[in-house]
C-alpha cells in the first residue's frame, strides 16, 4: 500500500494517495504509518490542517518514531495554509528567479513531503543566489538526514543553528542528527530548546523522556512523563503505555500497573501494553488480578488475538486451567486457527494423542495445507500406518505450485527417514539441495596444497589481555548449537558472519585463501582486517568470540606469528554422521551442494585439516565433541564448562531435532562409498572404523 501511495504522490495523484491512505487506515488503525500516510496525502492534497491531525495520530500510536516527528514539524511549517502558499510560491519563483525566500520555503516544503531530489535542486537553485544560507545549510542537512549521512547532516545543521539558534524547525532537525550518532545527551538538550521555543509540545516531551530513558536516567523519564500526563492533550493510552514501562524498568511494577490498566482499557488488543501488564503481574505475583481484569476485557472485547494469548499467559502451560481458557477463545472465535493450535498443543502435553489429531484434522479444514495441522496428522500416521504419512507428505506437496513444492522435500525426507526408507529420503533430501544450489554460496575454497611449513608461533606481548576465540565446524558439526548456549552466556559472541550485515574483513572473503597463497594478502594484513572491524561490531577490548564461516588451515600463517593470544574452538561429530545430518538438515551457512560424493570430497578436505591441526597443535584449540549429546541441552552446557572452566546456561530447548549419533549407519547402503571416503579421516579424529 505505501508503494502505491508514493507512486500516486510521484505523479500528483492526490486524491487516488488520500484514498490509498484512507483505506489503509481503515483496515489497519492501529498503524502509526498508515496515518503517516494519509497525513502525507492530505498534505499534498492541500488540507494541512487535516494532514496535521493525522500525523498526531500517528504520534499518538509511535511517540517515539523519529521520522514521524519530523514530519510534524514539516507539516508545522505548513500551519499558514502553506497549500496555497506554494502554489504562489511556485508562481513566484518562475516570475522572479531571485526570490531566496520562495525557494528556500518551497525546498521545506519538498522535505515535508519526502521528495529529497526535489530539495536538493530547489538549495541548489537557491545558494546561487546566496551561498551559506543558514535555511539552506538547513535543508541540505536535513535531506542528508532524512538519507542516512549522519555526519554530513551533523555538520550542516550545526553550521545553520549557530546563525539560527532560535528556529524550532533547525533544532528539530538537529536533535535527529545528534540522534542518529546516538549522542543522546545532545539531542535531548535540542530537544528541550524547541519545547521552550514551542510549548506544550506533548509528543516531543515523551520523546524527552526515551532520551533520558537511553542515557540510563529512570527517574528523569519518569518525572518527565508526569509533566507530559499532566498535559491537557497528554493523558493518551500510548503515553500511559510509556510511562508504565518506564515505571517497570525502575523495578515499580505496582506503579507501573496503575498506567497500564489505564492504557489497556483503551487498547486492549495492544501487544506491547499486554506484554508489560504481563511483566508488572508477574513480578508482583499478582495471578488473580490478571486473571479478573483480562477476563473483564474478554467480556466486552472477545475477538482479539493478544487478549486472548494474554489471558492464556496466565494459566499453568498444558494444564486444565489454560484448556479452559482456550475453549472459551474457541466459543468466541471458533475457526481461529491459532486457537486451534493452542487447543492441539495441550492435548498433546496432556498426552491425549487422538483428541491433538482430531484439532489437528479441524484445522487442515478450515485452512487446508496449514502446516501445523498436516504435521500433527503426518505424525499421527507415522505411528500406525507410515506409507500413508509419506503418501499424505507427497499429497501436499504435489498440491502446491511447481515454484513452492522445494520448502517441504526436507519434510518428505525426514519422514521417509521415519519410516525406514533412508533411499527415498537421501532421494528427496538431495533434491531439494540441487534445487536450491543456484541461490546458495560455493563450497568455501580449500588451500591446494596445504602448507608443510609454518611459521613460528609468537609470544603473547606483554600487557596484552585479550583472548579471542574463533569458533567454527564444518556442516553437520552443529556448530550452532554450541554458539547459542554461548550467546546465552556472555554478550562476547558474535554471529554476525551469518547474518545481513557481516563484516568486511579477510576472515569472511573467500578469495583470502588464494590471495595468501599468492602473497597479495600478507599475514599481518589479514589479522589487521579482522582487528580493523571489530569497533564496528561493538567489540572494543578485542575480547570476542567469533563463529567464523569457513576455515582453512593456511589461516595459521597469519595467526600464529600475528595473533598468538587467539585461540580456537571446533565443533566436531563423526565425520559420518556430519555428513548425513549436512545432507539431511543442511548448514547454517547456505551451501551449494550437487551431490552426496562432492560434499564427502569436500567435508574430508576440511576434517584432514582439523586432524592435522590437531595432531600437530598447530594453534591453541579444543575440539568440542557433540556426539550423543546434541539435543541434550545440560550435556552441551556441561560440555563447554570443562572446555573453558567457566559456568554456562542449560537452554530450555537447542533446536529441532536432528538424526542422532551414529545414525549413519542406517545408510550405509546408499552412501557406502561416501562414507568409505570418510573412514580414514574419522579415524584420525578417534571415531572406531565401523
Amino acid at each position: 500500500m505505501q508503494d502505491k501511495i508514493i507512486q500516486a504522490l510521484r505523479r500528483d495523484a492526490a486524491d487516488e494517495a488520500v484514498g490509498l491512505a484512507r483505506e489503509w487506515v481503515a483496515n489497519a488503525a492501529g498503524d502509526a504509518y498508515a496515518h503517516r500516510w494519509l497525513g502525507l496525502a492530505l498534505q499534498q492534497q492541500g488540507q494541512v490542517a487535516a494532514a496535521l491531525a493525522s500525523t498526531d495520530a500517528a504520534l499518538a500510536l509511535a511517540p517515539e518514531d523519529a521520522d514521524l516527528h519530523l514530519q510534524r514539524a514539516g507539516l508545522l511549517l505548513a500551519a499558514r495554509d502553506l497549500a496555497a502558499a506554494d502554489a504562489a510560491l511556485s508562481r513566484s519563483t518562475a516570475l522572479d528567479p531571485n526570490q531566496l525566500n520562495a525557494y528556500v520555503m518551497q525546498a521545506h516544503l519538498a522535505v515535508a513531503r519526502q521528495d529529497l531530489d526535489e530539495a536538493e535542486r530547489l538549495s541548489r537553485t537557491a545558494a546561487r543566489l546566496a551561498p551559506e544560507h543558514p535555511q539552506l545549510l538547513a535543508v541540505d542537512g536535513t535531506v542528508a538526514l532524512r538519507r542516512g549521512q549522519a555526519d554530513r547532516a551533523l555538520a550542516l545543521l550545526s553550521r545553520a543553528v549557530e546563525q539560527l539558534p532560535d528556529d524550532p524547525r533547525v533544532l528539530f532537525a538537529l536533535g535527529f542528527a545528534y540522534l542518529q550518532k546516538e549522542h543522546y545527551a545532545f539531542a535531548e538538550r535540542a530537544f528541550e530548546r524547541v519545547v521552550e521555543l514551542n510549548p506544550p509540545g506533548t509528543t516531543l516531551r515523551a520523546f524527552i523522556a526515551q532520551l533520558a530513558q537511553r542515557q540510563g536516567r529512570l527517574d528523569d523519564a519518569i518525572e518527565a512523563m508526569r509533566g507530559v500526563l499532566a498535559q491537557p492533550e497528554g493523558d493518551t493510552p500510548a503515553m500511559r503505555r510509556l510511562a508504565g514501562e518506564f515505571e517497570l524498568q525502575a523495578g515499580r511494577p505496582a506503579e507501573a500497573l496503575a498506567h497500564l490498566r489505564q492504557a489497556v482499557a483503551s487498547w486492549p488488543g495492544d501487544r506491547r501494553t499486554l506484554h508489560a501488564l504481563l511483566t508488572a503481574w508477574e513480578r508482583l505475583g499478582a495471578v488473580a488480578d490478571a486473571r479478573v481484569t483480562l477476563d473483564a476485557a474478554l467480556d466486552t472485547t472477545g475477538n482479539l488475538h493478544d487478549l486472548w494469548l494474554a489471558r492464556l499467559a496466565v494459566e499453568p502451560v498444558g494444564g486444565a486451567e489454560a484448556q479452559a481458557v482456550i475453549e472459551r477463545w474457541l466459543l468466541a472465535m471458533p475457526e481461529h486457527l491459532p486457537a486451534l493450535e493452542a487447543l492441539m498443543r495441550v492435548h498433546d502435553m496432556q498426552g491425549h494423542a487422538e483428541a491433538a489429531e482430531a484439532v489437528a484434522r479441524r484445522i487442515v479444514a478450515v485452512e487446508p495445507g496449514r502446516i501445523s495441522g498436516e504435521q500433527r496428522i503426518v505424525e499421527a500416521l507415522l505411528q500406525r500406518d507410515p506409507p500413508a504419512a509419506i503418501a499424505c507428505v507427497q499429497a501436499l506437496i504435489d498440491s502446491l505450485p511447481e515454484q513452492q513444492r522445494t520448502v517441504l522435500r526436507p519434510w518428505l525426507g525426514n519422514v521417509q527417514d521415519r519410516a525406514g526408507q533412508p533411499d527415498a529420503a537421501l532421494a528427496s533430501w538431495m533434491e531439494f539441495h540441487r534445487e536450491q544450489a543456484p541461490h546458495r554460496l560455493p563450497l568455501p575454497p580449500q588451500a591446494e596444497p596445504q602448507p608443510t611449513a609454518w611459521p613460528d608461533e609468537a609470544a603473547i606481548a606483554e600487557g596484552v589481555s585479550a583472548r579471542p576465540l574463533f569458533v567454527w565446524g564444518a556442516p553437520g558439526a552443529h556448530t550452532e548449537r554450541l554458539i547459542a548456549v554461548m550467546a546465552a552466556a556472555t554478550p562476547a559472541v558474535r554471529n554476525d558472519r551469518y547474518g545481513g550485515t557481516p563484516p568486511d574483513d579477510a576472515l569472511q572473503n573467500y578469495r583470502t585463501v588464494a590471495r595468501l597463497a599468492s602473497g597479495e594478502l600478507s599475514a599481518s594484513a589479514l589479522v589487521e582486517s579482522w582487528k580493523a572491524q571489530l569497533p564496528r561490531r561493538g567489540v572494543g577490548d578485542g575480547n570476542v568470540i567469533d563463529w567464523l564461516l569457513w576455515w582453512d588451515n593456511s589461516l595459521l600463517q597469519s595467526l600464529r606469528p600475528h595473533l598468538p593470544e587467539g585461540r580456537l574452538a571446533i565443533a566436531l561429530r563423526d565425520p559420518r554422521d556430519m555428513l548425513l545430518d549436512w545432507l539431511a538438515a543442511g548448514a547454517p551457512a547456505p551451501l551449494a551442494l550437487q551431490s552426496p560424493q562432492q560434499a564427502a570430497e569436500w567435508l574430508r578436505g576440511m576434517l584432514e585439516q582439523v586432524a592435522s591441526l590437531h595432531e600437530q597443535n598447530l594453534y591453541p584449540h579444543r575440539l568440542l565433541r557433540l556426539d550423543g549429546i546434541e539435543n541434550d541441552p545440560q550435556a552441551v552446557a556441561k560440555l563447554l564448562q570443562q572446555a573453558f572452566g567457566a559456568e554456562f546456561p542449560v537452554l530450555p530447548s537447542l533446536g529441532g531435532e536432528r538424526l542422532a549419533s551414529a545414525r549413519w549407519r542406517d545408510y550405509a547402503g546408499v552412501l557406502g562409498p561416501q562414507f568409505e571416503l570418510l573412514t580414514p579421516v574419522a579415524v584420525r579424529l578417534g571415531y572406531a572404523e565401523t
